[in-house]
């Protein structure tokens, strides 16, 4: 893989869908020479980012996320836009590598050369989220789509990382589940900036329009994020591609009305605030289990800790005094 980070800026720039590929390849490395031309590349590409509407979904298992974002990126590209997916994959125990394949769940958005999918895995990062999902974002904003979606694994208490790098947040539901509500933790339904209730079809039109009420009723009772933005709650069926057009028109409402009172860039600035410190924590991690010292003594500590004979507080005391005196 070429690594000469002012050539893949370049080709990112003119819009070029293999150095789009390559460059996120490169982010996603973990050696460090990749990281210091990831860098580099950032930097150059860093004026041209930022001018998309990023917008997460995520959603209960067997919601239907990729005939969503398939039926609303087809939706999205007839419109005159160019859509990214970064669909975020389970990562495989054994290799690490993504185990899901997205574009063959997305087979015709995948054909469409106004679209861009790109399935990364997890691998151990909270929620789901690849850690270098961000900066997959810069490069794709870069390279011209204005219209990017990030895909996570599934509903859970860590998949609220998502929230933390888009501008809208969407969680995608399914109707006939019994008791819907119980079965969604209340904290990701606060997260959310709109609500779609899928596969609004068939025998499950009437189910779907009725969970649409509930979950209605039940936003009643939870603290919106905003007061100038009411969460909306939307049925569509992806199959049929009913509904997705007003799910389209809720993205735009949302964007118009945070620009206007001021939410808009300082949600995003406030991203970008809490991204450098997600870097600090991540990196200083690394250092320290990288440390010469601290690997010395971490085998022994960690049998202390395991078979009880030490607290975890006093063992990691002693791994970060070995780091300082270390260094």
């Amino acid at each position: 893989m070429s690594t000469d980070p002012i050539a893949l800026a370049q080709g990112v720039l003119a819009g070029d869908r293999r150095s789009v590929a390559r460059a996120i390849t490169l982010i996603e490395s973990t050696r460090a020479d990749h990281r210091e031309a990831a860098e580099r590349l950032l930097h150059e590409i860093l004026p041209q980012a930022g001018r998309s509407i990023r917008i997460g979904i995520t959603g209960v298992p067997g919601a239907g996320k990729s005939t969503f974002i398939e039926a609303f990126g087809l939706h999205v590209v007839e419109q005159g836009h160019k859509l990214a997916v970064l669909a975020v994959d389970p990562s495989s125990p054994r290799s690490g590598g993504s185990i899901l394949g997205d574009k063959t769940r997305m087979e015709d958005l995948s054909r469409d050369i106004r679209a861009f999918i790109r399935p990364s895995p997890s691998g151990c990062t909270l929620g789901g989220v690849a850690r270098r999902t961000r900066e997959a974002m810069l490069v794709c904003e870069a390279a011209g789509f204005d219209v990017v979606v990030v895909e996570t694994v599934g509903v859970g208490q860590s998949e609220t990382a998502v929230a933390d790098m888009v501008d809208m947040f969407l969680l995608l539901l399914v109707p006939g589940g019994g008791d819907e509500l119980q079965g969604i933790k209340k904290g990701i339904v606060e997260l959310a900036d709109a609500i779609i209730v899928n596969k609004a079809d068939g025998d499950l039109a009437v189910a779907a329009k009725r969970a649409a009420r509930d979950y209605t009723n039940a936003l009643h009772l939870l603290t919106p994020a905003s007061a100038a933005w009411t969460v909306p709650v939307l049925t569509c069926s992806a199959l049929e591609r009913g509904g997705i057009a007003e799910v389209w028109t809720a993205i735009g409402g949302y964007r118009q009305t945070m620009a206007a009172i001021g939410r808009f860039d300082e949600r995003r600035a406030e991203q970008a605030h809490a991204w450098m410190w997600n870097e600090i924590n991540e990196t200083l991690l690394q250092t320290l289990k990288d440390d010469s010292s601290v690997a010395t003594q971490l085998p022994a500590l960690e049998r202390e800790v395991t078979a009880g004979r030490m607290a975890p507080g006093a063992a990691a005391r002693r791994l970060i005094k070995a780091f300082r005196h270390g260094n």
